[in-house]
């Protein structure tokens, strides 16, 4: 069977060709999964939808739904975002679009400088920037949260390597090290960071090394061992119209990356009202997702506000809060739905993500945070007898899931050739 998942995709260099009738909704970041769930959501809702990606990689599952009306390929970013700020603005003026969808750090933060300049052209689905100037910066965002009496892990923050050695002083080992910034813009490119576990003195200086060689400055913080919890708001105009509560079971990396098997759960007597007070103190509006790590004794300690879609919203779909059609609603300025309850109970799962954190597990034992062996390929094999639903698969638009497929075999075939290469040298 031949799949041609970019069905109806523009190139750079035909991108501006207009195609008769107005978008209602752009959606950035296409490779990603919360991208694939907005095309999905507003296009069984009637809504004509296109996606974009910076990638020129073929198997892209958003592309090959049948709710995509078109496709797609702008300039990458990550060396300067000239060249995708001018494709995005021609696209805008030759393609009528009522609004735009963004997913990533990098496309938000291109957003945000460019605010001016895209909000003539189209509605953004994205904060208000005094509020995002916070929600984007950790350090801002646990002061206030301090102030508020939220837990916050105790932590330093750090400039540069010279400063690691106090560090481990006041906080020891284990600890993660965080960005406070998950964007970065360094002399002549841009980057996004992840936060790193370290078990050893050696690995906290190259992690703050590593983090800090383009500038900014990282969290160096105490590490916790309990649940994983977040919850997810539609916060405009003080009011509160949606709120969801998920537990990650398991995420990739096991640190605390991507959820990667996740449940829908009732809102916490804790956490819920401690990230609504959060939310209407820093005024965010439009969606959000506050996370939490729970320590040893079960106390909540508050780790980050994503202030975009989130990789893992498409469990809050599947439970009954439409998150990407409560912010179109909020976006456009339609009278916003209250979602006053949802399914919980409901598992989601990222097949190819528990592969990864399965395996992760298995080469990494003993290193802090790691589940033992045995547990893991319990947990990993036992959840298929567990009721539950996949990232990419819906019987409605099955394409994606195969195309998803597709791309895993292809890069993990890529992956084995290149460390046999490297072995051969």
């Amino acid at each position: 069977m031949v799949i041609k998942p970019a069905r109806n995709t523009t190139s750079i260099t035909t991108s501006t060709t207009s195609h008769g009738e107005p978008y209602d909704a752009l959606v950035l970041d296409a490779i990603l999964r919360q991208s694939l769930v907005t095309v999905r959501t507003l296009g069984q809702r009637g809504m004509r939808v296109a996606a974009l990606e910076t990638s020129a990689f073929k198997l892209i599952p958003t592309f090959s739904s049948r709710w995509c009306q078109h496709s797609y390929i702008a300039p990458k970013y990550d060396q300067s975002d000239e060249p995708f700020v001018e494709y995005l603005k021609l696209f805008l003026q030759k393609n009528a679009t009522r609004m735009l969808f963004t997913s990533a750090d990098g496309t938000l933060e291109i957003l945000r400088a460019h605010r001016a300049e895209f909000e003539p052209l189209t509605r953004l689905a994205i904060g208000n920037e005094a509020a995002l100037e916070i929600a984007t910066n950790k350090d801002q965002t646990l002061e206030i949260a301090h102030r508020l009496g939220l837990g916050v892990p105790e932590g330093v923050t750090l400039f540069s390597r010279a400063e690691v050695k106090e560090a481990l002083k006041i906080i020891g080992l284990p600890a993660v090290v965080k960005p406070n910034e998950s964007w970065l813009w360094g002399d002549q490119h841009g980057v996004r960071l992840d936060c790193a576990l370290v078990a050893t003195s050696d690995e906290a200086y190259q992690a703050v090394e590593r983090l800090t060689q383009d500038g900014g400055s990282v969290l160096f913080q105490k590490f916790l061992t309990g649940r994983r919890e977040s919850m997810s708001f539609l916060y405009a105009n003080g009011e509160m119209y949606a709120r969801f509560a998920q537990w990650a079971k398991r995420t990739q990396p096991q640190l605390g990356g991507t959820s990667v098997y996740r449940k829908s759960i009732a809102i916490p007597d804790d956490i819920g009202p401690q990230a609504e007070l959060l939310i209407r103190e820093i005024n965010l509006d439009g969606y959000s997702e506050v996370e939490f790590r729970r320590d040893a004794d079960g106390k909540p300690y508050l780790m980050e506000i994503n202030p975009r879609l989130s990789a893992s919203v498409e469990v809050a779909v599947r439970a009954g809060v439409d998150f990407p059609y409560l912010m179109y609603q909020w976006a456009m300025g339609e009278r916003i739905d209250h979602i006053n309850s949802y399914q919980t109970d409901k598992w989601m799962r990222f097949l190819e993500g528990d592969m990864r954190t399965t395996l992760q597990a298995l080469q990494e034992q003993g290193r802090p945070g790691v589940t033992d062996a045995r547990e893991a390929l319990l947990g990993f094999f036992g959840s298929f007898f567990v009721p539950c639903n996949y990232d990419y698969v819906d019987i409605h638009d099955p394409v994606p899931a195969w195309v998803a497929a597709q791309n895993l075999a292809y890069r993990w075939n890529f992956n084995r050739k290149e460390k046999l290469a490297r072995r051969d040298k």
